[in-house]
């Protein structure tokens, strides 16, 4: 009997869960409105994200801080397999490592619920590597990004400014070209890099956001902005669900119309991910070219055909435009 009773009350419990309410390829969500959303981790599987539970008012000091646990993992040609370890006011952790402050230098930001081994940091850093000797740092912030979406989304003022204060410290220590910077932000990610570039005074010379947050992002005064570096450039591959569909950079691209559901995409977590597959691709073989749009709505129904076209991604560090640029690509890589 008393097994039965645990029985009714477990059926019970799973019934009313949002799990079983929430659609998974969320197609019900409304941004500004819908309270659950489903968001991938790091190694793509989707979950259940309730974007109003948020920190208690006696944690959000202590999520402020929260970017003092960033650590910058270093990777070249010399160890582009085992990191090494940089760490923030220690000399010796760079006069050992194989930094070389005349490389140009790519700083990789994770998004929610990820780490440093995540997928998209040994993607794009092999892509850079490929193709450039150059210094690349992946930030590894999971202790903040592995807990709730809301206390994430608190956090990333603080772990983008104490990231800027790094480069500060590393480009005045170790040397360094603020021509040579070029950072990249997955979701969350991005609004990262974002702060990181305003706390290092906006001199990074390109910040690439790949398809950059959107629950709890729009009108938000951290979210990345197009001042934020000397170059700014968005890909949004998933607007209106995890990305934001603004164009908040100073150049935004839309491939397939910028929305879910991308070439290849059978669940809607996909889409959003592609950002950064596109973006490791374009490095490879820089071929997706975007063509001018007249307005939002051009790019949202894949219609932009302007005479001005633009490279979308790639790692040229010395990359500049503007405006809403539309393109096509395929399911697959290299797409």
């Amino acid at each position: 009997m008393k097994l039965l009773v645990v029985l009714a009350a477990f059926v019970a419990f799973c019934a009313g869960s949002p799990a079983h309410l929430v659609p998974g390829d969320n197609s019900h969500y409304v941004e500004g409105e819908s309270r659950y959303i489903w968001m991938p981790d790091g190694t793509g599987v989707p979950h259940l994200v309730d974007l109003l539970e948020k920190p208690s008012d006696e944690d959000i000091t202590r999520i402020s801080r929260n970017g003092a646990n960033n650590e910058y993992w270093l990777y070249t040609r010399q160890n582009p397999d085992n990191y090494q370890l940089l760490v923030h006011g220690d000399v010796n952790s760079i006069a050992n490592s194989n930094y070389v402050a005349n490389r140009p230098l790519k700083v990789i930001v994770h998004g929610w619920n990820s780490n440093g081994h995540s997928t998209i940091n040994p993607m794009i850093t092999a892509a850079f590597l490929n193709v450039q000797d150059c210094n690349v740092i992946v930030v590894d912030w999971n202790r903040l990004a592995n807990s709730l979406y809301w206390t994430a989304v608190i956090g990333v003022p603080g772990v983008g400014a104490h990231l800027g204060n790094f480069l500060v410290w590393l480009i005045n220590t170790a040397g360094g070209n603020w021509n040579n910077v070029h950072l990249v932000g997955f979701s969350l990610g991005a609004h990262v890099v974002g702060n990181a570039g305003r706390a290092a005074g906006n001199r990074p010379a390109r910040i690439t956001g790949l398809d950059p947050a959107g629950p709890n992002w729009g009108g938000n005064s951290n979210a990345l902005r197009s001042t934020d570096a000397q170059y700014v450039e968005c890909i949004h591959t998933d607007g209106g669900l995890l990305g934001i569909f603004d164009p908040i950079g100073a150049t935004n691209f839309y491939p397939n119309g910028g929305r879910n559901p991308q070439p290849g995409c059978w669940i809607s977590t996909c889409s959003h991910s592609r950002a950064y597959e596109l973006f490791a691709s374009s490095i490879h073989n820089n071929h997706f070219v975007g063509r001018l749009c007249t307005d939002l709505q051009e790019a949202r129904n894949v219609g932009c055909t302007g005479g001005v076209a633009l490279n979308m991604g790639n790692s040229i560090i010395s990359k500049r435009g503007g405006g809403l640029y539309g393109l096509t690509t395929n399911r697959s890589w290299p797409f």
